[in-house]
């Protein structure tokens, strides 16, 4: 056992180490280290933690390099440059990202680590001085074909990234500005998904996503495009970029790629910029996109190179290219396969350019590879307001409107027909409205409707016009030639009295219906409906299967007529007071009317309410139609009439005709019931029941 002595003098020494920890003063969290006067020396700095520099007015040119590992803020109101690459990392405490093997086919960065290098306000960090060196930067991963850059950075301040090579920054986060100097030629790869909210200065070239990665900026304010900005995407991705892009100088696009299976979206807007610098790029007057800058420095473009790309995501209506041939250029190329661009907003934009497929403003040296979609979102109205050079298909989705032409002058719009892949697929609304430039379609099918409201005119031609929809005139001429017909369109109307449908030499087959107070100018045969209150101008001939409605004017025709049929007069039963004379056929050829309506010859009668019409092909001049009231009393039931009270459309079969056989008639049919009447009498008080049984019978 130990001694006494020994016990007391271990005792004394635990007090006495008490007491010394209790006279000291308390401990202090050491603070980030400042390495200021080493970096204005040139000295390399090993991080070992926290790490600041404070960065005086002006320009401090660093040689040295960082290295170790920590984190790096930069802080004061000057710029440093940074000419060496460095290389540290996060303490390995602090990072969240790892690698699992297989990088392939592409690297998603989902949860970044915390930045390793903070940018704070009004201080500027550049990496490199126009060379290929001055990267911060720590490359563990085995990506393929690019670098993936663990060290992520928060740019609240300024980072200007004068570099001639290819590089990547990691993640980026923070509301400030990166700037990328013009005319420098470096690339710089955004890779994986980005908190950073400020403004993107891009001066040469930058890609948005590659086939090794993709990429997400939901929360980019601005980008002002100065050089390139490239969108791709792996297989089988969609990659939305929201943001709005500004472009100040001649000589910048953005150019979209994508892999089978994947699609780009751009629901914001190209705009130029004669305001804000590059901080906070905007445009003083949005009229300034449509009309030409001297040296064409507001002309901006864009190159889809075999992708899939939509622009608007439809929850708005600012088209992505706003402007006219003079001050934008589109370029639907093939690249691996052909492209495809489609239109989704919720209101009406106007596309004031032509889409081509030549070579960035030489847009118009080749036809565009590709093919247009106006998606079918409520609310998608897409004007052309220029004549397109695309050779593929337009397809214009169920509840979406396709304009070509805007209706006013210098807003004609029209289609590539030659292109081997052309057609339109018209499943929505087809609006034909220009106003000088005749427009020529063919190959033109789907259920959806064709509207010609233009003052120039439309020609339809070729076999291949086989849309169901409803056909409307309601200004200018809609001519057809080469075939094409309207035998399949639900309805035909000419809305207006300058209204004309041209038909050509084949006339127009009317197996549905045909109403309005326009002209038709050819031949009509009618196997539908057709309504009075149009004009045709030439010759009209009415099958057995067809019906002429009767409203309030006459059908007038100036060729040959031949009628059969019938003859629908139920829209005029219910007007009020009756016409004295109601003119059905105006005929203004020559030679007199060819047939009768089914049921009403010469002088046949009809009712109309309470009138009694006689049907007169003699009418007016001699060869016209036209129903005559009587001033007789009303005949005898015995007689039959036409009667005009039906709620649908009645035949006109059935209406009598008065043949003069005078009052004896009437005469022998009362003598004929009474005689009739005394036997029945006489037996009904015997063999009820049988007779009952009878009666039933002859009931049925």
């Amino acid at each position: 056992m130990r001694s006494l002595t020994h016990t007391t003098a271990a005792a004394a020494g635990v007090l006495a180490a008490v007491a010394s920890l209790l006279a000291a003063p308390p401990a202090v969290a050491a603070g980030p280290r400042d390495v200021t006067a080493d970096v204005l020396a040139d000295r390399d700095v090993t991080l070992g933690g926290d790490t600041v520099v404070t960065v005086p007015p002006g320009t401090t040119t660093y040689d040295g390099v960082f290295r170790g590992e920590g984190t790096l803020t930069v802080r004061g109101s000057g710029t440093l440059v940074l000419t060496k690459d460095s290389d540290f990392t996060l303490p390995e405490s602090r990072q969240r990202v790892r690698t699992l093997g297989g990088n392939h086919p592409y690297v998603t960065v989902a949860n970044p680590d915390p930045p390793a290098v903070t940018v704070e306000r009004g201080a500027t960090l550049q990496y490199g001085d126009g060379g290929t060196t001055g990267l911060i930067g720590h490359f563990p991963y085995n990506t393929p074909a690019f670098r993936l850059n663990q060290d992520n950075i928060r740019v609240d301040g300024t980072l200007r990234l004068s570099l001639t090579s290819a590089y990547n920054l990691g993640t980026i986060s923070g509301s400030g500005l990166i700037t990328q100097p013009r005319f420098l030629w470096g690339t710089w790869d955004v890779s994986g998904t980005h908190s950073f909210s400020g403004v993107i200065d891009n001066g040469t070239q930058l890609n948005a996503g590659r086939p090794e990665y993709a990429t997400s900026l939901p929360n980019v304010r601005k980008v002002l495009n100065q050089g390139t900005w490239t969108v791709d995407t792996p297989l089988g991705r969609t990659v939305t970029m929201g943001m709005d892009f500004y472009q100040r100088e001649y000589g910048s696009d953005i150019n979209v790629q994508s892999r089978p299976g994947s699609k780009v979206i751009l629901t914001g807007q190209y705009s130029w910029s004669d305001r804000g610098g590059d901080r906070d790029p905007s445009l003083s007057d949005p009229a300034l996109n449509w009309t030409p800058a001297r040296k064409n420095v507001n002309k901006r473009g864009t190159n889809i190179k075999g992708a899939n790309v939509q622009w608007g995501d439809g929850i708005t209506n600012r088209i992505f290219m706003p402007g006219t041939a003079e001050t934008v250029y589109i370029n639907l190329l093939a690249a691996r396969s052909r492209s495809r661009l489609t239109f989704d907003y919720d209101g009406p934009v106007t596309l004031g350019a032509p889409i081509g497929g030549g070579v960035f403003h030489d847009t118009l040296a080749a036809p565009g590879a590709g093919d247009i979609v106006i998606a079918g979102t409520p609310g998608n109205d897409v004007t052309f307001a220029a004549v397109q050079y695309y050779d593929g298909s337009t397809t214009v989705e169920k509840g979406a409107v396709l304009r070509l032409g805007s209706g006013k002058r210098g807003g004609d719009g029209g289609l590539y027909t030659a292109g081997g892949h052309y057609k339109v697929v018209n499943d929505g609304s087809l609006v034909l409205r220009n106003t000088n430039r005749p427009l020529t379609l063919s190959r033109v099918g789907g259920s959806g409707s064709l509207t010609q409201s233009g003052a120039a005119t439309t020609t339809l031609t070729g076999a291949a016009v086989t849309y169901t929809g409803t056909t409307t005139v309601s200004k200018g001429t809609l001519a057809l030639r080469r075939g094409a017909t309207l035998t399949r369109s639900r309805a035909i109307r000419l809305t207006a009295a300058g209204a004309r449908l041209d038909t050509g030499p084949a006339g127009l087959h009317v197996a549905t219906t045909l109403t309005g107070k326009g002209t038709v100018a050819g031949a009509v045969t009618n196997e539908g409906a057709v309504t009075t209150g149009l004009t045709v101008n030439g010759p009209y001939t009415q099958s057995s299967k067809g019906t002429l409605v009767l409203r309030g004017k006459p059908l007038k025709v100036t060729g040959t007529v031949r009628l059969a049929g019938d003859l629908d007069v139920s829209a005029l039963g219910g007007r009020g007071r009756p016409a004295r004379e109601v003119t059905v056929l105006d005929h203004r050829g020559d030679g007199r009317i060819s047939g009768t309506f089914e049921g009403l010859r010469q002088g046949a009668r009809l009712k109309l309410g309470d009138t009694t019409y006689r049907i007169d092909y003699r009418a007016g001049d001699g060869n016209d139609v036209a129903l005559t009231a009587k001033t007789a009393p009303s005949p005898s039931p015995t007689a039959p009439e036409a009667s005009a009270s039906g709620a649908v459309a009645p035949r006109s079969a059935g209406a009598s005709e008065d043949v003069g056989f005078g009052w004896w008639p009437y005469a022998l049919g009362l003598a004929l019931v009474v005689s009739l009447a005394v036997p029945v009498a006489a037996r009904r008080g015997r063999g009820s029941r049988r007779a009952g049984r009878h009666a039933a019978r002859a009931r049925q």
